[in-house]
Order: structure tokens, then sequence, then C-alpha cells
């Protein structure tokens, strides 16, 4: 694969969008849509309901070669260039201001996921993709919408048989928060990564099982470490690893605790109206914790899905 530079510009007859680095992570890339083409997109989709997406699977790749068709061809293959590339594998996008529809905002985001495959069922909404506030008060049972806990490093689709390739998050909305920055890591930039990879249990299959909010009653086993289409992969989770004995529970525990600690787990701050789109294979991703606001308030959207065959 040709390597894909930063501030690359792409354009038939006139420019239609731009790749360049983003600003705070040294391999995600930033995709800037034509404006104008990006409205017209909106436009394009305006009549379309999302109910109709969630019911008809069809209907989103029809969204999706919309969006292709406003902004060419060219995108689409970059798209699924960076986020295969292993040297990216993420890219981040937005609608520049263009909309504060919540609908708009599905509707961009699926458009931009199924270019790159189907979407998986979610679970935990019962969609293909979930919207959830984190707040300052929660009683759920996992760290995904507790505001004030470091949400730690993992990646997703541990605990379902279903292929997890892909991994979208979008902000909706978002009042009063200070923190809360993504955080990213590469597989590639874990300087301890070797070791535990190494290890006779970096290998080994580890059973996991979600708690009640997720909606998934089956258990999965399956290892940490493996070789895949993308090289050297992982597979982690800490909430919903159920170690066998001592040993184990250790070996993760120290596992976690590097991750946490590598100087090349990054924070990248997501405006509002903007996705990240990650590769789930070599990417570990968290949050940080928000300082703490009783009007604390921010609106995600999450999509998770495989590539196209």
């Amino acid at each position: 694969m040709e390597a894909l530079h930063a501030d690359a510009t792409f354009a038939s007859q006139e420019t239609l969008f731009r790749v360049s680095q983003h600003p705070t992570h040294h391999r995600i890339m930033h995709v800037t849509g034509d404006r104008d083409a990006l409205a017209r997109f909106l436009q394009d989709a305006r009549d379309i309901d999302v109910e109709n997406l969630e019911y008809v699977p069809y209907m989103r790749y029809h969204l999706a070669d919309l969006l292709v068709q406003r902004l060419g061809d060219a995108f689409a293959s970059t798209l699924v260039a960076l986020i295969k590339d292993r040297r990216h594998g993420g890219f981040t996008m937005g609608l520049q201001g263009l909309s504060d529809d919540p609908s708009d905002f599905v509707k961009f985001g699926t458009a931009i996921g199924h270019i790159l495959g189907p979407g998986n069922h979610d679970a935990m909404s019962g969609k293909f993709y979930a919207r959830f506030v984190v707040k300052h008060t929660d009683d759920s049972d996992s760290y995904l919408r507790q505001a004030y806990r470091l949400f730690t490093m993992h990646t997703d689709g541990t605990f379902v048989s279903e292929a997890t390739d892909w991994l979208l998050m979008m902000k909706f909305a978002e009042k009063n928060a200070i923190g809360g920055e993504s955080r990213f890591l590469h597989l590639d930039d874990w300087e301890e990564r070797d070791p535990f990879v190494n290890h006779r249990l970096g290998t080994q299959p580890f059973l996991y099982k979600a708690p009640g909010s997720k909606n998934v009653s089956e258990k999965i086993a399956r290892p940490l470490f493996f070789q895949g289409e993308f090289g050297l992969s992982i597979s982690f989770i800490d909430q919903f690893a159920q170690p066998a004995n001592r040993e184990e529970a250790a070996f993760l525990h120290a596992l976690s605790e590097s991750m946490e600690a590598s100087d090349g787990t990054k924070e990248v701050v997501l405006p509002v109206g903007d996705l990240v789109v990650l590769n789930n294979y070599f990417y570990l991703h968290g949050r940080a914790p928000f300082e703490k606001n009783e009007s604390l308030s921010r609106e995600l959207m999450r999509q998770r899905g495989m590539f196209a065959q």
C-alpha cells in the first residue's frame, strides 16, 4: 500500500477533501471534506429518517453512497486505506458546524462507517448504534458512563462472537465538561509490549463475560494477543475479563497498568460534531476522568462493525 502523507489533497475537477496530520496525535489523520459537498450530502439525506436506517440495513449503505457521490470514490478508498494502514489506523472527521441536529450526526456517522463495512448489532441499545450520556451521577454497572473514573485502555467486542474490525465514536453534545479526553494507544507505541506478548499467558485464551447492562449473556474465550490480517493484534478489556486464578489476575493487572503508564497513550480532544474511527485490532482506547461538575453532560454515539467483504 502506498504511504498516505499528511496534507495530501485529492480532487477531480475541484478539491473535495484533504487529509492532514491530526494536531495532537502522531498517527491519526484528520480528514476535511469540502464544506459545500457536506452540506449537499445533508440535503440529499434530509428525507431519510433514522428509524428507516434502524429497520432497513441497506439504507445505511445508501447513505454511504450519497456521501461518496458528493466527495468522490477517492474519498471512500482513502478512508479504507487509512483505517487498514498500520502506520495510521485511524482518522477524525467532522461536519464543520453545518448542523447540530442529532439525526444528521447519526446519518453522517452511519455513512462513514458503512463506507468501511457493515455495522454490528449493539446489544446495549438494540440497534446498530448506541447513543449514551455521561453526566454527574451514574448508577450503571460499567465505567462507560462513570464520568469521574479513568476509563481504562481496552478494545471493543471482547465479549461477543461477532468480529469487531472498526470502532466509530462521535460527539453529539457537551456542556460543562472539563477533562474527559479520549485516550488512544497504538499497539506499536507501547514500549513494554513485547514482554507481555512473549509471556506464556500472552497468547492464552481468557474468558470474557459482560455485565447485565450490555444485554449479552454469552461467554467468550479469546487470547490477548494474536496474529491477524494486520499483524500483531490485541483483544482486552479489564472490566469483563474473568481470570481463573491469582497468576492470571496478576498478569492482567500488570498489563493494564503498563498500558495506562505508557508514553504511547495519547489524549485527543474531539470537538462536538466530529467523529473518530479506529482499527480495533491494534488500537486500544479509553477516556480521562472529568473534573467534577453537577451540570456536566456529554452525549456520544458509538458504532462498531466489520470490513466489507
